[in-house]
Protein backbone atom coordinates (compact mmCIF):
# COMPACT_ATOMS: atom_id res chain seq x y z
CA UNK A 1 0.00 0.00 0.00
CA UNK A 2 1.23 3.48 -0.81
CA UNK A 3 0.48 5.85 2.06
CA UNK A 4 0.65 9.53 1.15
CA UNK A 5 -0.62 11.59 4.05
CA UNK A 6 -0.92 9.78 7.38
CA UNK A 7 -1.59 12.03 10.34
CA UNK A 8 -2.15 11.85 14.04
CA UNK A 9 -5.78 12.83 14.59
CA UNK A 10 -6.68 12.62 18.28
CA UNK A 11 -5.96 11.04 21.66
CA UNK A 12 -9.07 9.81 23.44
CA UNK A 13 -10.11 8.35 26.77
CA UNK A 14 -13.86 8.20 26.16
CA UNK A 15 -16.33 7.50 23.37
CA UNK A 16 -17.29 11.17 22.91
CA UNK A 17 -13.67 11.87 21.90
CA UNK A 18 -13.46 9.16 19.21
CA UNK A 19 -13.30 10.44 15.63
CA UNK A 20 -16.71 10.83 14.00
CA UNK A 21 -17.57 8.86 10.89
CA UNK A 22 -17.16 5.23 10.05
CA UNK A 23 -13.67 4.68 8.67
CA UNK A 24 -12.39 1.15 9.35
CA UNK A 25 -10.16 0.88 12.42
CA UNK A 26 -7.09 -1.34 12.56
CA UNK A 27 -6.50 -1.67 16.31
CA UNK A 28 -3.09 -2.38 17.85
CA UNK A 29 -3.04 -4.22 21.18
CA UNK A 30 -0.20 -5.69 23.21
CA UNK A 31 1.74 -5.37 26.40
CA UNK A 32 3.67 -2.23 27.25
CA UNK A 33 6.84 -1.74 25.21
CA UNK A 34 6.04 -4.49 22.69
CA UNK A 35 6.45 -1.99 19.85
CA UNK A 36 2.98 -0.81 18.80
CA UNK A 37 4.11 2.75 18.01
CA UNK A 38 7.19 1.48 16.15
CA UNK A 39 4.90 -0.85 14.20
CA UNK A 40 2.85 2.15 13.05
CA UNK A 41 5.93 4.15 12.06
CA UNK A 42 7.42 1.20 10.16
CA UNK A 43 4.22 0.32 8.33
CA UNK A 44 3.77 3.95 7.28
CA UNK A 45 7.47 4.44 6.49
CA UNK A 46 7.65 7.39 8.88
CA UNK A 47 10.26 8.00 11.55
CA UNK A 48 8.20 9.62 14.29
CA UNK A 49 4.50 9.87 13.47
CA UNK A 50 3.73 7.70 16.50
CA UNK A 51 5.82 8.63 19.52
CA UNK A 52 8.04 5.82 20.72
CA UNK A 53 9.86 5.40 24.00
CA UNK A 54 12.08 2.89 25.75
CA UNK A 55 10.02 3.56 28.87
CA UNK A 56 7.07 1.15 29.15
CA UNK A 57 3.67 2.69 29.76
CA UNK A 58 4.18 5.91 27.77
CA UNK A 59 0.92 5.54 25.83
CA UNK A 60 -1.92 6.17 28.28
CA UNK A 61 -4.61 7.23 25.85
CA UNK A 62 -6.12 5.76 22.71
CA UNK A 63 -4.30 7.36 19.77
CA UNK A 64 -6.04 7.56 16.40
CA UNK A 65 -3.90 7.91 13.25
CA UNK A 66 -5.80 8.83 10.10
CA UNK A 67 -4.31 7.03 7.11
CA UNK A 68 -5.17 8.99 3.94
CA UNK A 69 -8.83 9.25 5.06
CA UNK A 70 -9.15 5.52 4.25
CA UNK A 71 -8.79 3.97 7.70
CA UNK A 72 -7.35 4.50 11.17
CA UNK A 73 -4.51 2.84 12.97
CA UNK A 74 -5.69 2.88 16.59
CA UNK A 75 -2.87 2.54 19.13
CA UNK A 76 -4.18 1.29 22.49
CA UNK A 77 -2.18 1.72 25.70
CA UNK A 78 -0.10 -1.32 26.56
CA UNK A 79 -1.13 -3.61 29.38
CA UNK A 80 0.91 -5.23 32.13
CA UNK A 81 3.00 -2.20 33.08
CA UNK A 82 3.64 -2.59 36.81
CA UNK A 83 5.03 0.90 37.53
CA UNK A 84 1.69 2.47 36.69
CA UNK A 85 -0.34 2.93 39.88
CA UNK A 86 -3.10 0.40 40.51
CA UNK A 87 -5.72 3.14 40.08
CA UNK A 88 -4.14 4.23 36.80
CA UNK A 89 -4.06 0.61 35.55
CA UNK A 90 -7.77 0.22 36.36
CA UNK A 91 -8.65 3.52 34.67
CA UNK A 92 -6.67 2.69 31.53
CA UNK A 93 -8.08 -0.86 31.49
CA UNK A 94 -11.61 0.52 31.63
CA UNK A 95 -11.30 2.87 28.71
CA UNK A 96 -9.53 0.22 26.62
CA UNK A 97 -12.36 -2.25 27.26
CA UNK A 98 -14.94 0.50 26.72
CA UNK A 99 -13.40 1.25 23.33
CA UNK A 100 -13.26 -2.42 22.32
CA UNK A 101 -16.91 -2.89 23.31
CA UNK A 102 -18.33 0.38 21.93
CA UNK A 103 -16.51 1.00 18.67
CA UNK A 104 -18.51 -0.19 15.68
CA UNK A 105 -15.63 0.46 13.31
CA UNK A 106 -13.09 -2.16 14.42
CA UNK A 107 -12.14 -4.04 11.25
CA UNK A 108 -9.09 -5.90 12.52
CA UNK A 109 -7.12 -6.32 15.74
CA UNK A 110 -3.35 -6.51 15.29
CA UNK A 111 -2.22 -8.28 18.45
CA UNK A 112 1.50 -7.73 19.03
CA UNK A 113 3.55 -10.14 21.13
CA UNK A 114 7.31 -10.39 21.68
CA UNK A 115 8.82 -13.13 19.50
CA UNK A 116 11.49 -13.83 22.13
CA UNK A 117 9.18 -14.75 25.00
CA UNK A 118 6.30 -17.05 25.78
CA UNK A 119 2.98 -15.21 25.96
CA UNK A 120 2.42 -13.65 29.39
CA UNK A 121 -0.71 -14.19 31.46
CA UNK A 122 -1.86 -10.75 30.28
CA UNK A 123 -1.27 -11.82 26.66
CA UNK A 124 -3.41 -14.90 27.27
CA UNK A 125 -6.17 -12.78 28.82
CA UNK A 126 -6.11 -10.44 25.81
CA UNK A 127 -6.21 -13.40 23.44
CA UNK A 128 -9.21 -14.82 25.33
CA UNK A 129 -10.95 -11.45 25.21
CA UNK A 130 -10.40 -11.20 21.43
CA UNK A 131 -11.69 -14.74 20.84
CA UNK A 132 -14.64 -14.42 23.24
CA UNK A 133 -15.73 -11.22 21.51
CA UNK A 134 -15.23 -12.66 18.04
CA UNK A 135 -12.94 -9.83 16.93
CA UNK A 136 -11.07 -10.40 13.65
CA UNK A 137 -7.41 -10.70 14.59
CA UNK A 138 -3.91 -11.39 13.39
CA UNK A 139 -1.01 -11.96 15.75
CA UNK A 140 2.28 -10.21 15.04
CA UNK A 141 5.40 -11.67 16.65
CA UNK A 142 7.40 -8.46 16.96
CA UNK A 143 11.11 -7.85 17.47
CA UNK A 144 12.11 -10.59 15.02
CA UNK A 145 15.44 -8.78 14.58
CA UNK A 146 16.35 -9.85 18.14
CA UNK A 147 16.67 -13.53 17.19
CA UNK A 148 18.57 -15.31 14.41
CA UNK A 149 16.83 -15.08 11.01
CA UNK A 150 17.00 -18.88 10.74
CA UNK A 151 14.94 -19.23 13.95
CA UNK A 152 12.14 -16.76 13.15
CA UNK A 153 9.71 -19.13 11.40
CA UNK A 154 10.15 -21.86 14.01
CA UNK A 155 9.63 -19.40 16.88
CA UNK A 156 6.43 -18.07 15.25
CA UNK A 157 5.16 -21.68 15.13
CA UNK A 158 6.05 -22.22 18.80
CA UNK A 159 4.15 -19.06 19.81
CA UNK A 160 1.18 -20.03 17.65
CA UNK A 161 1.04 -23.48 19.29
CA UNK A 162 1.25 -21.91 22.72
CA UNK A 163 -1.26 -19.08 22.31
CA UNK A 164 -3.58 -20.35 19.58
CA UNK A 165 -3.75 -24.16 19.69
CA UNK A 166 -6.69 -24.18 17.25
CA UNK A 167 -4.47 -22.44 14.67
CA UNK A 168 -7.38 -20.31 13.51
CA UNK A 169 -5.47 -17.02 13.61
CA UNK A 170 -2.70 -15.84 11.30
CA UNK A 171 0.69 -15.39 13.02
CA UNK A 172 3.36 -13.32 11.28
CA UNK A 173 6.84 -12.14 12.28
CA UNK A 174 7.68 -8.44 12.29
CA UNK A 175 10.69 -6.23 12.83
CA UNK A 176 10.71 -2.44 12.93
CA UNK A 177 14.49 -2.59 12.63
CA UNK A 178 14.68 -4.77 9.51
CA UNK A 179 11.43 -3.64 7.83
CA UNK A 180 11.22 -6.90 5.89
CA UNK A 181 7.78 -8.20 6.84
CA UNK A 182 5.61 -5.20 5.97
CA UNK A 183 4.33 -6.43 2.58
CA UNK A 184 2.67 -9.54 4.02
CA UNK A 185 1.02 -7.44 6.72
CA UNK A 186 -0.25 -4.87 4.23
CA UNK A 187 -1.70 -7.70 2.11
CA UNK A 188 -3.75 -8.82 5.13
CA UNK A 189 -4.71 -5.32 6.28
CA UNK A 190 -5.89 -4.48 2.75
CA UNK A 191 -8.53 -7.21 3.11
CA UNK A 192 -10.07 -5.37 6.08
CA UNK A 193 -10.11 -1.74 4.93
Amino acid sequence: MIVKNPKFEISAVSEKQYPKGNLPEIVLVGKSNVGKSSFINTMLNRKALARTSNTPGKTRQINFYNIDDKFYFVDLPGYGFSKMSKQEQIKVGRFIEDYLVRSNNISLVVFLIDIRHSPTEDDKLMYKYIIDNNLPCIVVANKADKIAVTKVDEQVKVLSNELNPLHDLTFLPFSSERKIYTDKLWNIIDLYI
